[in-house]
């Protein structure tokens, strides 16, 4: 028995469910919600609509994200920050703030970049999800289901093995504009 009221365990390679209790009962996905994120910015890289290099910068919306308390990269106002980074201030230390920023700057703004979250969720096969931010924070319309998320991360792992590696990293070190650099893990 696991002690926990939602739970699949798949076998990543076979994609066999070993294990499942309550595997279709909506949850609030939090912090996973970040995952999608980063497969839509994959996505856009792939199809050459943006690069790790590309500058974004920093909106207010973005930066009060970053002063709100929430898990931050500590963003500022007007800051010029790559793709790269916002993408390892999401995988690293789940900065809401980098979301927000990557969401404006790739799509203009987080609301039609959370359209693109849904879509793919629909290609994917996630039957049971509805993203409505980029970051995972409180929203009653931001629900998932374990065996969404499973198949959300299995299709990370297999589609970007490339990105993937980023979630392996321990830590980072975000050389911050106006202060001295910040290493987070």
């Amino acid at each position: 028995e696991v002690d926990a009221s939602e739970v699949i365990l798949v076998d990543h390679l076979s994609g066999k469910i070993l294990y499942e209790k309550d595997a279709d009962v909506k949850i609030y996905p939090a912090s996973m919600t970040k995952i999608m994120t980063t497969i839509v910015v994959f996505d856009l890289i792939k199809k050459g609509e943006t690069s790790l290099d590309e500058m974004i910068t920093i909106s207010e919306n973005a930066w009060r994200m970053s002063q709100s308390g929430y898990s931050s990269m500590f963003i500022m106002l007007n800051d010029q920050i790559s793709v790269e980074d916002l993408l390892k201030g999401i995988i690293i230390v789940s900065g809401n703030d980098a979301c927000v920023a990557l969401a404006e700057g790739l799509s203009g703004t987080e609301k039609d970049f959370v359209t693109l979250m849904n879509e793919k969720s629909i290609e994917i096969g996630m039957e049971n999800t509805n993203f409505s931010n980029s970051s995972g924070i409180n929203d009653a319309d931001n629900f998932s289901t374990v065996r969404d998320i499973a198949k959300m991360s299995s299709y990370l792992i297999k589609t970007y093995p490339k990105f993937y590696e980023y979630y392996k990293e321990k830590e980072f070190t975000w050389d911050r504009t106006g202060g001295d650099p910040i290493t987070q893990g």
